[in-house]
């Protein structure tokens, strides 16, 4: 399956007031690992033709991370259905996990407001693509 990494260098101003990066800065840097993902069904980014919804979220903080190491989002589609598929992330600082999350993903249409099957091209691409953001 799909298998991305993405490098980021956490900023000082997302540390909360123990010294750990702050519980709500991990969802959203695990969002920028799922970029890729998101080029596969819409290769423009194009906010008027986004196809995808999250339909379910859930996150387990496994140790603190901290403010002036790099830390490694890695992304992973663990799951294919007919219009949904699950993505699993980790946040990784030098080799150690501390965060990993599980993320339902469907593939919408906003104009109907229903879910659409996946192609077999761009289930193709979720499940043969290796690339490094």
């Amino acid at each position: 399956m799909a298998h991305f990494s993405l490098e980021l260098s956490p900023r000082f101003n997302e540390t909360d007031g123990l010294g750990h990066i702050n519980n709500t800065v991990i969802p959203i840097w695990f969002e920028a690992g799922r970029e890729p993902i998101f080029k596969i069904f819409n290769p423009s980014l194009a906010l008027s033709e986004w196809n995808l919804i999250v339909a379910g979220f859930t996150i387990a903080y496994k140790a603190p991370t901290f403010f002036g190491q790099d830390v490694t989002i890695t992304t992973e589609v663990i799951r294919i259905g007919n219009s949904s598929f699950d993505v699993k992330q980790c946040c990784w600082q030098g080799d150690k996990l501390t965060a990993e999350a599980t993320t339902a993903m469907v593939h919408y249409d906003y104009q109907t407001e229903r879910s659409q099957p996946i192609s077999e091209q761009i289930k193709s691409a979720l499940l043969n693509n290796k690339a490094r953001v």
